[in-house]
């Protein structure tokens, strides 16, 4: 497995260690609950130093790149950042991703771990000249700083007015000492920072954050507690929620879609997709009777099969479980009753509209 370069860091905290996409990560500390309910109300501290960062720069990297996402590039601008799935040529989504508009000529990609070597690839395959793509995931440690009082932890550690800083956007800036790349980004819905800097620095970056939040209640935070915290936010996870076989319509993502923009991959299909209406959606589930839905459990309206679970959990904030699946169009309005197959049984669960907080 690939090791961050916290990975000892980790262990000699107690946290529990597992295999995520080929990296062996964090699951938890002292607890899930406890570090989620920290993100929600306090703040937490996140490595996701196994996420990919691809380079994308030249004379044509602006029109490659907007041939290649389903956003549009048009939106950025220097220290401006945006979201996007890549889809394939049936719509179908390769990735979903962050641009970060450095220069005029120069986009940095920031990919889901498990997908670093075929993003890089698909992205080389696809540039037009005069185009240089670099996988530069070695280059960069990544902290996610999470939380309400996440402003007040890192503004004890730079000089730069984080209120000024405003959402999907980043500032290269001195922190704890050293360069580095602030972003006002996130994955848990909270107000939040994801730091990009070198490696080495990592261990050093780390200690600082937690000491400067020591009054502030941070806690340090496992990927369980990362899932639960997007999941009530309704945010997709790669190879859960979203892959190659779904598109971005019956996601929910169909707000970054911007077809009239041109020619890219893809474009044709979901043209035709948006068209014709999707035949499921990805519904948010909370369950009203007892247990919790996982991925995989199939869902049911009487004793017909209607969808898939593709991610559950227990909530901590709302302390009850909750899920997203693929149901069939006809059975994604809020309020339609319907159950979900854990262990040889039903459980009766309800379509509402989301996010769950």
């Amino acid at each position: 497995m690939k090791k961050t370069p916290l990975n000892q860091l980790h262990k000699d905290l107690g946290a529990k260690m597992t295999n995520f996409g080929g990296w062996e990560m964090p699951v938890e500390y002292n607890g899930i609950i406890e570090e989620h309910k920290a993100v929600r109300n306090q703040c937490g501290l996140f490595d996701i130093s196994h996420m990919g960062e691809i380079l994308v720069s030249g004379e044509k990297a602006f029109e490659s790149l907007q041939r290649i996402i389903t956003n549009d590039m048009e939106k950025l601008e220097e220290s401006k950042i945006i979201y996007t799935p890549i889809c394939n040529k049936n719509g179908g989504i390769i990735d979903d991703l962050l641009v970060y508009c450095l220069k005029d000529d120069e986009f940095l990609l920031v990919v889901n771990a498990s997908n670093i070597k075929k993003d890089f690839d698909w992205v080389k395959e696809n540039i037009l000249d005069n185009t240089t793509v670099e996988n530069l995931s070695d280059n960069y440690a990544m902290l996610a700083l999470q939380g309400p009082e996440s402003k007040k932890v890192l503004t004890q550690l730079t000089d730069i007015d984080l209120n000024l800083l405003e959402y999907y956007r980043f500032r290269k800036a001195k922190a704890a000492g050293i360069e580095m790349i602030i972003s006002r980004t996130g994955y848990t819905g909270e107000l939040g920072y994801e730091l990009y800097f070198e490696p080495e620095e990592a261990e050093n970056v780390w200690k600082q954050l937690m000491e400067a939040g020591f009054d502030f209640g941070i806690k340090a935070c496992g990927l369980g507690a990362r899932d639960t915290l997007r999941l009530e936010k309704m945010l997709a996870l790669y190879g859960n929620d979203i892959g190659e076989e779904t598109n971005p319509y019956e996601a929910n993502m169909g707000w970054t879609v911007v077809l009239n923009k041109g020619y890219f991959i893809g474009r044709e299909k979901l043209i035709n997709i948006k068209a014709n209406c999707c035949s499921k959606k990805l519904t948010p589930l909370k369950i009203t009777g007892r247990g919790v839905a996982r991925h995989g459990h199939q869902v049911y309206a009487a004793d017909k099969k209607i969808g898939e679970i593709t991610s559950g959990s227990y909530s901590p904030s709302l302390k009850q479980g909750i899920a997203l699946a693929y149901l069939k169009s006809e059975y994604t309005d809020p309020g339609t009753k319907i159950e979900i197959e854990v262990r040889k049984r039903r459980v009766a669960a309800e379509v509402i509209a989301g996010p769950f907080v």
